[in-house]
C-alpha cells in the first residue's frame, strides 16, 4: 500500500524544476495537508481531570444508553488555524515561484521585429546571450505589419524599415514610433529578365514597382536618375505616377506589393526591387540594370533603422543592442547577406530624429 511520503514524491516529480526553496516549502505544505492530525503531530492537548468540563445529566425520561459525552470531553481540532498556516503558506510558494519565474534573462526578453532573411539579427542573438538579453527574431512577411506589433507590444524592437516609410506609417496608424539608431543602407534597383542593359528596354515597356507610398517615391526617383523618366520640379520624396512630367519612353507602370516584384520578372519588362527582397529571391545585386547610390546624400531618408516606442527609447538593453549592431560580427554578416551592398552609416539618435521630421514635414506637403 502506497505511505504518505512515496505519494509526495510522486507530487514533487511534477515540479521537478521548482527552485529548492519553493519545492521545501511545497513538501511542508503537503505534509501538513496529509497529515491526519493536523500540525498537532502530538494530537490535540489533554486536559487535567480538573479541567475537563463535566457531563450534562440527561433529560429526565430520556435513555442514558442514549445519551453520550464524548463531543465535551473531546476539545475541537484548531482547524482554522492550520488553515490560516496553509494559506499563509500557499501565498508565500505562489510569490517565490512567480518571482523565480521573472528572474534572470525573462527579464530582459527583448523581441525584434525583422522582414525577410535577417542573418545578421541571428549573429546578434548570439552575441546577446553572452551578456544577459534573450533576443527573439520574429520575422514578418508584410511591410505592414512589423510596426503595428510593435505598437501593440507584441514585440519590443523592429529592424526593417527606412525613415521614409517609418514617417508614412506613423502618420497612417497614429503610432509614435521613433529610430534609435541606423542599421544599414541598401541600394534600389532597377532588374531585367529580357534586358541586359538600360538601352535595351523597349519603347512602352511594363515597369513593376513597389505600391507602398514610401517605396513607389523610391522607385520613381531612381527611374528619373536612370534617365527614364522626369519628374515635376519640387516632388519630394513620396512621388507618384502624377508628380511624371516627361515620360519619353512610354513607360507602363504595374504597382504591387513590394514582396511581390521579383514574381513579376517573367511577366513585365522590368522590376523596381528593395535589396533585401532581391537577395530574398536569389537576385544577385551586381545584375541590376541600375540602382541608388548608398553613399549618395539623397539617400539618407532611405537609411534602415532599429526603432521602438517612444516611451521606451531610453531602455538601457536597447542601447546595448545598438552597440552589437554596430560591432564587427554583426556588421560583416550584414554585408555578407546582403551581397556586399548594405553600408552602415553611424548616425546618432539625434540625427536620425531630426532626418525623420524632415521626412515627416514632406510627408504633410505632400497630403
Amino acid at each position: 500500500m502506497p505511505t504518505r511520503d512515496s505519494h509526495l514524491v510522486k507530487r514533487l516529480g511534477h515540479y521537478a524544476l521548482w527552485p529548492a526553496p519553493a519545492v521545501v516549502i511545497f513538501y511542508v505544505l503537503s505534509s501538513l495537508a496529509l497529515s491526519p492530525r493536523g500540525y498537532f503531530e502530538s494530537g490535540p492537548p489533554q486536559l487535567h481531570k480538573s479541567q475537563a468540563p463535566r457531563p450534562h445529566p440527561p433529560p429526565k425520561g430520556t435513555s442514558t444508553m442514549r445519551h453520550h459525552t464524548t463531543s465535551h470531553l473531546a476539545p475541537r481540532r484548531p482547524a482554522s488555524r492550520r488553515r490560516t498556516l496553509l494559506t499563509a503558506g500557499a501565498v508565500a510558494l505562489t510569490l517565490l515561484v512567480a518571482g523565480c519565474g521573472t528572474s534572470g534573462t525573462d527579464a530582459h526578453r527583448i523581441r525584434v521585429g525583422v522582414s525577410g532573411d535577417a542573418a545578421e539579427w541571428d549573429v546578434l542573438a548570439k552575441e546577446a546571450k553572452k551578456r544577459g538579453l534573450d533576443v527573439e527574431v520574429v520575422p514578418f512577411d508584410d511591410y505592414s505589419l512589423p510596426n503595428k506589433a510593435l505598437a501593440a507590444g507584441d514585440i519590443e524592437l523592429n529592424a526593417f524599415q527606412h525613415l521614409v516609410f517609418l514617417a508614412q506609417s506613423n502618420t497612417e496608424n497614429g503610432t509614435d514610433i521613433v529610430p534609435l539608431a541606423p542599421t544599414t543602407v541598401v541600394p534600389m534597383g532597377l532588374y531585367s529578365k529580357k534586358a541586359e542593359r538600360l538601352t535595351d528596354l523597349p519603347d512602352g515597356a511594363r515597369i513593376a514597382h513597389p505600391n507602398d507610398p514610401a517605396n513607389e517615391g523610391r522607385a520613381l526617383r531612381l527611374l528619373a536618375r536612370a534617365k527614364l523618366i522626369e519628374l515635376k520640379p519640387g516632388t519630394g520624396l513620396y512621388a507618384t505616377a502624377d508628380d511624371i512630367s516627361a515620360n519619353p519612353h512610354h513607360l507602363r507602370f504595374t504597382p504591387v506589393n513590394a514582396q511581390q516584384t521579383p514574381r513579376l520578372l517573367a511577366d513585365v519588362d522590368a522590376a523596381v526591387i528593395n535589396d533585401g527582397v532581391a537577395a530574398l529571391s536569389g537576385i544577385r545585386a551586381e545584375t541590376a540594370l541600375f540602382k541608388d547610390d548608398p553613399h549618395s546624400p539623397d539617400i539618407r531618408p532611405y537609411l534602415n533603422v532599429i526603432a521602438a516606442r517612444a516611451a521606451e527609447r531610453d531602455n538601457p538593453d536597447y542601447a546595448e543592442i545598438v552597440k552589437l549592431y554596430a560591432g564587427k560580427a554583426v556588421q560583416d554578416e550584414a554585408r555578407r547577406n546582403s551581397n556586399g551592398t548594405a553600408v552602415h552609416l553611424d548616425l546618432s539618435a539625434t540625427e536620425l530624429a531630426g532626418e525623420l521630421a524632415r521626412v515627416a514635414k514632406q510627408l504633410k506637403g505632400a497630403s
